[in-house]
């Protein structure tokens, strides 16, 4: 590998500083073959005093982001240099950020989340009833889950195993706990919590006969017959449901946007993943196209 010699030159205290400091930092990167040479702190620090001495802007670019505004500074000496400077200023953007670049910051971590979102959803898995189930039981309860038949969820499934069975009912018991605490906070009534559907049947059933009583004992005493009270529906329809399930949907991914699946995701990772802007800006060049010829 060619060797980047810097026009300026830094101070041995100041290496030797910087790298007896890092050297005692865990889970750094190291190349794979400097891996086995990176086993305790003095081989470390023999490598990042290498590195320094050959390749200040490829140390910058590797453990930059490890450096103190102090350290960093020790740099300046070597900025006539283009790469390393460049790399000084990217990491003081990092370090202190100006108002336009955290406004940048702020667009351009919406625009990958938003990336990543479409990727999720092409998957499938991450945004499926199921699984957006797990994560929110009681708001999935809320917007669906009251609305279906949950006999089935403890049923065996054709193919599966026993133990993935019980596995399952075990997982489905935990999920109806936390619905049923949920229910309990927020004060709902007994008798429409979840696991609760028998008692409210036979409280409706009450009910009925003894409004059935009442009419039957009107109709008795009046020369003009009542017309039927229809009972309340207790269920909708399968377009009611598809649209309530949309809903669901739709609060689940604006939660994904805004950071509240850190339990269940490293938005780290997404947040700084470059390889997603290539897809944002495809999708930016489509919407304009399709605006231009809208517009034409």
């Amino acid at each position: 590998m060619e060797e980047k010699k810097a026009s300026g030159v830094m101070s041995n205290e100041a290496t030797e500083r910087i790298s007896e400091r890092l050297s005692s930092l865990e889970n750094l990167y190291f190349p794979r073959a400097l891996q086995s040479r990176a086993a305790d702190s003095s081989q470390r620090k023999a490598i990042f005093l290498d590195l320094l001495s050959r390749d200040v802007a490829l140390f910058l670019e590797r453990y930059g982001s490890q450096l103190t505004s102090n350290e960093l500074r020790e740099f300046d000496l070597l900025k006539d240099d283009y790469e390393i400077n460049w790399h000084l200023k990217h990491l003081r953007s990092i370090m202190s950020p100006t108002t336009e670049e955290l406004r940048m910051r702020s667009v351009t971590v919406k625009n990958r989340r938003r990336a990543y979102l479409d990727k999720l959803m092409f998957n499938g898995h991450y945004f499926s009833e199921d699984a957006m189930r797990e994560r929110e039981p009681y708001l999935h309860h809320d917007y669906v889950g009251k609305f279906q038949d949950h006999s089935g969820r403890g049923m065996a499934r054709p193919g599966e195993r026993w133990s993935e069975t019980l596995m399952r009912r075990s997982e489905e018991a935990m999920l109806v706990a936390k619905i049923r605490g949920e229910q309990q906070r927020l004060g709902v009534a007994e008798r429409d919590w979840i696991g609760n559907e028998r008692i409210q049947e036979v409280e409706e059933e009450e009910e009925e006969e003894d409004d059935e009583e009442e009419e039957d004992e009107e109709r008795r005493n009046s020369a003009h017959p009542l017309e039927a009270k229809d009972s309340e529906e207790s269920t909708i329809s399968a377009e009611e449901l598809q649209d309530r399930l949309n809903q669901f949907t739709s609060i689940m991914q604006q939660k994904f946007l805004l950071g509240e699946d850190h339990e269940h995701l490293d938005y780290s990772k997404i947040d700084n993943d470059e390889t997603l802007d290539d897809h944002w800006q495809r999708e930016a060049n489509v919407d304009a196209e399709e605006k231009y010829f809208e517009d034409d």
